[in-house]
């Protein structure tokens, strides 16, 4: 793909902020445009056609890691309280802790769910702020630039974001860091804020308080895999919504209002642009069901670098930690074979979604889940699947013994 900045495609621009944050002159900003997805806009008055935008964008970027390179790894943090705090199993606060020991800084997502934004901490007591998984994407603001600047003042830098914000830091550094570590998100592309912003404006308006904040993936009540999503509010109590019965995840996962560069990510593939990728250990109630332990969260670890293998080698006293096959482990993981596909009611889908209000979206959008779905995850979900598993482990030990 060649650059949005030539082609003016919208497919085209992953909304890295590379282009923005390397130009001299400052003269590029990034535009949220009608959709909710922000583009570089080019100010021509102070342009001196540089071209530096265009060589620092990261749809040219090829430089991936071999196969040969990877490894799987699966388990969730031992500090219960982390885990709990975490979307899945902890594994990003876990790195953190053995890679910032002295002099670092952590780049990361932060934000309450409806504005999300790239921040920097360099106190390990402030991870908080970073960790979970927020969806929408992130602003990065001046990330990359404060991140070089660290780099080079000789700090250790720990860098997350989505895949292309990782290839986007690593164009715009253009240059190997020994002192910087890269962690990605699976990502299976960013929803439009539009509907996150329609959707707590209908909850505002039905509560009758000002709703303020998401949590996507809330583990409250113990539900790692119900994907529960919590909003908070200024006086009420907090909502709560199972993702069976929750229209953002059935619209989003349908692909209706993904950024359009999402339908042809370069990064959803087994090759990986970061050290180290982190996901949700999905299958783990299939193929190893010790790490489920009470449907708490657990992380999918791939490593990708030597550097990444280091650092993962040393999570075996903060982390349950086991080695997996990887390809088991990306059988469950979709963004790691291919990106998503398009759905050709998408155009028709955000039209509406611009115009409409929440319920006429939801009556015609959302499709409710079956009997039959609901029985397979609340009758037979994981958690009894996993319980089964293990009486059964059980009985064959004692006949054993």
């Amino acid at each position: 793909m060649e650059s949005y900045l030539i082609t003016n495609k919208k497919g085209d621009c992953t909304g890295c902020f590379a282009c923005a944050s390397i130009c001299p002159k400052k003269c590029i900003e990034m535009i949220k445009d009608d959709e909710g997805f922000s583009y570089p806009k080019i100010n021509k008055n102070l342009c001196i056609h540089c071209n530096l935008c265009i060589e620092v964008c990261p749809e040219h970027f090829n430089e991936l890691f071999q196969l040969n390179k990877q490894a799987a790894y699966g388990g969730y943090i031992k500090n219960e309280q982390i885990r709990k705090e975490s979307t899945y199993g902890g594994a990003f606060s876990a790195i953190a802790q053995i890679f910032c020991d002295e002099n670092y800084v952590i780049y990361g997502a932060t934000g309450n769910g409806v504005e999300v934004y790239h921040t920097s901490i360099d106190k390990i007591d402030d991870l908080a702020l970073l960790r979970k998984s927020k969806y929408l994407q992130s602003n990065i603001n001046d990330s990359y630039i404060k991140a070089k600047t660290d780099l080079n003042n000789n700090k250790k830098v720990l860098f997350t974001g989505t895949p292309c914000q990782i290839a986007g830091l690593k164009k715009y550094l253009n240059k190997n860091y020994e002192n910087l570590l890269t962690v990605e998100v699976i990502c299976e592309g960013v929803p439009s804020s539009l509907y996150i912003n329609k959707y707590l404006a209908h909850l505002s308006e039905k509560f009758n308080d000002k709703a303020i904040a998401v949590d996507y993936r809330n583990k409250d009540k113990r539900k790692w895999d119900f994907e529960i999503m919590k909003v908070s509010f200024i006086q009420k109590k907090p909502y709560y919504l199972d993702r069976w019965f929750n229209p953002f995840w059935d619209l989003w996962l349908k692909h209706l209002m993904s950024r359009p560069s999402c339908y042809k990510c370069q990064y959803a593939k087994k090759e990986r642009v970061a050290d180290i990728t982190l996901g949700d250990l999905w299958g783990v109630h299939i193929y190893c069901k010790d790490l489920y332990a009470k449907n708490s969260g657990s992380s999918l670890i791939v490593v990708n670098s030597k550097k990444g293998l280091k650092k993962v080698e040393q999570l075996k006293d903060i982390m349950v930690l086991r080695h997996l096959d990887l390809t088991t482990a990306i059988k469950y993981q979709s963004p790691l074979r291919k990106h998503i596909d398009y759905n050709e009611d998408r155009n028709e889908f955000i039209l509406d979604l611009k115009s409409f209000d929440y319920k006429k979206i939801i009556k015609k959008w959302y499709t409710k889940p079956s009997v039959s779905l609901l029985f397979k995850k609340y009758i037979y979900g994981n958690r009894q699947k996993v319980a089964i598993f293990n009486f059964k482990s059980k009985l064959f030990k004692r006949k054993a013994n």
